[in-house]
């Protein structure tokens, strides 16, 4: 690893959202877990279920009595997985039975952490947004999982769940706050440039305000930007070809 050039560019956020002219949602991600995983804990240690949760209060007495609908993206999308690993998983791994299964079984762990139920209550609506929004404003009910961006262009139509008490907002994500985000790489062999073409010009591009910038064209299409000093780091350790082992910690 000593020749790889690790460039984070900036976050992203997965939320939950729900019609504006609903009631706000307030979860937590074991909310999520017991309220979407194919597979919840049964009533001994050790027992595993099908998922019998019809309704938000049946998971969380604190939470609305209506029926869980959640619509939200296929198997294929980067979102579908990333919302599995920091929204699911992240409720999941709050069952203490469950997370020590991570050090003795870790494939039985992620296929319960991250398998979604398949008996209506979550519904695969592809992978365009703009139909979850319709759907959302249709059902005042329903809930719907997408990128932190789709909700900043659709304010009007649609509000973010909180998730632990923390909004889904530009600086919840960018600090880290909001707990189902996620930073975003790319990853580059020092011994590449000079020898591959245009891979530094990639490198140059990334790492240029027009670009990653809170004002750049990444911005524009939904990440969230690095913070401003955290950028200036990165920028030049990935122009200085700095490798992962090299680089000092930056966050």
């Amino acid at each position: 690893m000593t020749d790889i050039i690790e460039v984070q560019i900036g976050y992203d956020g997965i939320v939950i959202a729900n019609s504006v002219n609903a009631e706000p949602m307030m979860l937590s991600r074991k909310d999520l877990f017991l309220a979407l995983a194919a597979k919840v804990p049964g009533a001994t240690e050790g027992e595993l279920i099908d998922n019998p949760y019809s309704t938000w209060q049946e998971v969380n007495a604190a939470l609305p009595n209506i029926a869980i609908e959640v619509l939200g993206p296929p198997p294929t999308s980067g979102t579908r997985d990333a919302f599995a690993e920091l929204g699911l998983e992240g409720g999941c791994k709050k069952i203490a039975w469950i997370k020590a299964l991570k050090k003795t079984d870790k494939n039985r762990y992620k296929a319960v952490c991250h398998t979604i139920r398949e008996d209506g209550r979550y519904i695969e609506a592809g992978e365009n947004d703009n139909l979850i929004v319709q759907k959302l404003e249709a059902n005042p009910a329903a809930l719907g999982v997408f990128g932190f961006s789709f909700l900043d262009q659709n304010a009007d139509k649609v509000q973010g769940a909180q998730i632990e008490s923390i909004e889904p907002t530009f600086e919840s994500i960018a600090d880290k706050s909001y707990p189902i985000s996620r930073p975003l790489f790319f990853y580059v062999k020092k011994a590449h440039v000079g020898v591959v073409p245009g891979i530094q010009g990639y490198l140059n591009e990334f790492t240029s305000e027009k670009a990653w910038g809170e004002e750049g064209y990444l911005a524009e299409k939904g990440m969230i930007p690095l913070p401003t000093k955290i950028r200036a780091a990165m920028g030049a350790n990935t122009r200085g070809l700095v490798p992962m082992t090299g680089k000092e910690e930056l966050n």
